[in-house]
């Protein structure tokens, strides 16, 4: 099994308004997974270095990032990082460049852990619905054209406020989500901006919205995460959803046999025993 997360870690700027890189790493301690997709992991001004230190990450918690180098002193790329377990094999990286009205990007990885090949990409959607979608077409459009077909987890911010309209839509033609649940706002949670979602190949065990008190302090998005099952192209909700869908038209010929049987029964018996 394979545990991932998403978390929108906002700077490591909290609810109480204190930026506290310590607190977040606390908050990923908690989750406890095998691969994290960090949004919003590096300042935002000046050189834009990472919000959490390298040392408190080496010293402090058992990740290490995907070194994208795409810019000193970051641990990612347009705040996109992707942390994985100090004893995965990173085997290739790369950064998808997005069609966008300010920067944004995703970044990708392919790695092994537990003896699975497995590809993560990491996301932060845009504000806008039409940018969204175009940015969700060149996501899927990078993982289409690379030479080798892997199972797949794409987590992030979609930032997508409807249930199942714009960029969800256009995800769910090659994807799978997690029921991951609301996750923001972190006080009082009201949508499901935070989103895991998977290839064929992969089955989802669990999934849901990690809640304690750290992470309500931590930032105003909780983590999102999932256990997922290599080689299984169906999580365990959808076959139940599957059957459960089967039984409505399987009761409904069950009484339509009960009623011509009875009625079989019925024009046997003679009229003072009907």
């Amino acid at each position: 099994m394979i545990r991932v997360a998403s978390y929108n870690m906002r700077k490591a700027i909290g609810t109480d308004r204190r930026r506290n890189p310590e607190r977040t790493i606390e908050v990923l301690n908690e989750l406890d997974a095998d691969v994290v997709a960090l949004q919003e992991a590096d300042r935002r001004f000046g050189a834009r270095a990472s919000a959490i230190p390298f040392h408190l990450l080496e010293e402090h918690s058992d990740y290490k990032p995907v070194p994208f180098e795409a810019r000193d002193g970051s641990i990612g790329w347009h705040g996109n990082a992707l942390l994985v377990r100090k004893s995965v094999e990173i085997v290739d990286k790369t950064l998808i460049h997005l069609p966008s009205l300010e920067p944004r990007g995703a970044v990708l990885a392919d790695i092994r852990l537990k003896g699975e090949s497995l590809r993560v990409v990491g996301m932060h959607l845009d504000l806008s619905g039409l940018w969204r979608r175009r940015q969700a077409h060149a996501i899927l459009e990078h993982i289409q054209a690379r030479d080798a077909p892997l199972p797949t987890v794409l987590m992030g911010d979609l930032n997508e406020w409807s249930r199942g309209s714009g960029c969800l839509r256009d995800f769910a033609q090659h994807c799978r989500f997690a029921e991951c649940g609301r996750s923001f706002h972190s006080r009082r949670p009201v949508a499901q901006l935070d989103r895991i979602m998977v290839t064929d190949g992969l089955g989802i065990l669990e999934s849901g919205v990690h809640i304690s008190p750290a992470a309500r302090r931590a930032s105003d998005h909780l983590p999102v995460w999932a256990v997922l099952a290599p080689g299984h192209a169906h999580s365990l909700s959808e076959k139940v959803t599957h059957a459960i869908e089967r039984i409505g038209p399987m009761r409904r010929l069950l009484r339509q046999a009960q009623r011509g049987r009875d009625a079989l029964v019925n024009s046997r018996l003679p009229r003072r025993q009907r």
